[in-house]
Parts: structure tokens; sequence; C-alpha cells
């Protein structure tokens, strides 16, 4: 890997450059097809290569949370982020590996896979729904879960937000899906964008990264990587 903006460079020290600035911020991190897919064949795996695996690595020991829509946990098929011996010097003072926190409004999620039954000390998988949200599913997140209640009718995204940050989860890191995306973008709450741009043209009717009501958040860019035809890229929210 080399980084090929702002400075020329070998092998970058990848947690570097993706530092959180103090006091945190909420941090989105994609990968897009060159013509803007967000998945391929209904996955998002198909776009990705080694050296974007490793900066999802990277970027998951950085983070406090890491902020997910239950659409991309059942599609993706997630489970809990598993420590690291690369995460040791990342995690000081932090639990072993940082918490998945999933929205979602109906709570239809599977209680006994392994998001909820596997987690790792410190790290207990966090559900934020609204009020309106099932009781009996509600109850039952709430054996293998923090349930956070963010909303009336349905998840204010601002009110999650806020509540993360109550918590002392102030480094988050959001990976989508697109549906989440745009609603953070709506809301005026992404700080930063992690980019992957893998070197396929895919067509088809993939979502792009957002997928939305249309929204402009000016990015500014931090830095490129590059390895294997794949960009990297950082951007911050311009300064309103």
């Amino acid at each position: 890997m080399r980084s090929i903006h702002p400075i020329i460079e070998d092998e970058p020290d990848i947690a570097a450059a993706y530092a959180y600035p103090a006091g945190g911020c909420l941090r989105v991190n994609m990968v897009a097809s060159a013509d803007g897919a967000a998945w391929l064949a209904g996955r998002s795996g198909g776009l990705s290569g080694g050296g974007d695996r490793r900066i999802f690595g990277v970027l998951r020991g950085l983070a406090d949370v890491i902020l997910v829509g239950a659409g991309t946990v059942r599609t993706e098929g997630y489970g809990p982020a598993r420590p690291r011996e690369s995460w040791a010097g990342l995690r000081a003072g932090r639990p072993p590996a940082p918490p998945i926190a999933v929205v979602s409004r109906t709570l239809d999620l599977d209680f006994g896979g392994p998001l909820f039954t596997e987690c790792a000390p410190g790290a207990r998988t966090i559900v934020i729904t609204s009020a309106a949200a099932p009781a009996d599913r509600r109850a039952a997140a709430a054996e293998r879960a923090d349930v956070l209640i963010a909303g009336e009718e349905m998840v204010d995204v601002a009110a999650a937000v806020r509540l993360l940050r109550e918590r002392g989860l102030t480094r988050i890191l959001c990976e989508g899906g697109p549906v989440l995306n745009a609603e953070l973008a709506a809301a005026g709450l992404i700080d930063e964008l992690a980019l992957t741009i893998s070197p396929m043209l895919t067509g088809g009717d993939a979502a792009r990264i957002l997928n939305g009501a249309a929204t402009v958040t000016p990015l500014a860019l931090v830095h490129v990587l590059e390895e294997d035809g794949f960009l990297f890229c950082r951007y911050r929210r311009e300064a309103r």
C-alpha cells in the first residue's frame, strides 16, 4: 500500500492515517465500484480486496462503537467484532473490541445468533429502536443486548447518536447500509467518510452509498491511499 495524496509514501501507518480527531466523530466507512455501486450481487464483499479488508480492520480497532442498520446485519450476516492482537495498542484502556450498535425499528433480528451471544467482554451488542417497537421484541432484545430508545414512531438517528455519545462512545464508525447513511447525512451527522473505490464497473441497480432523500454535504479530501488499483479515500466534512 502507498500514500499518493497529500504525500507520496510507501507503506503508510494506516492507524495514524485514520486517527480520530480529539473528541471523536461519526465516520462512515463504505466501499463502492468505480461506477458508484454499493454492492455486487447483493453484498459489499464482492467489491472488496485485501487492502480494503486491512483498513476495515484498523477502522474497527480505532472505533468506540460500530453503528449499522438492521438490513445490513441480516444481509451481511453480522457477528460481533472479534478482538485482534493488532488492536492491543489501539484499544488501550478500552474493551478488547468495540460493540456493535444495530438500528432497527421492527427488531426483526435473530437474538439467538452470534451477534448477541458471542460478544467480547465489555462489548455487549446495543440495539437502538423506537418507542413504537413491538413490546415482545423489545423484551427479547433486552435479554441479549442493551436497548436504547431513540424516537417515538421511527428511530431518530440524531437521538441515537446522542445516546451513544452519552455512553462515552464518541468515536463512532458507521458501516451502513446506504439507507442509514442517507438518514445520517440528512440529519447533518456525518463528520467523515472513509470510501474505498473498487477498480471495477458493475452496472445493475445497486444503490449508491447514500440511498435516500437528496442531501448535499460538502467534503474536503484528507488523503488517498492506493493498492492494486483500489483507492482508499478519507474525506472530512467542510466547516460550515
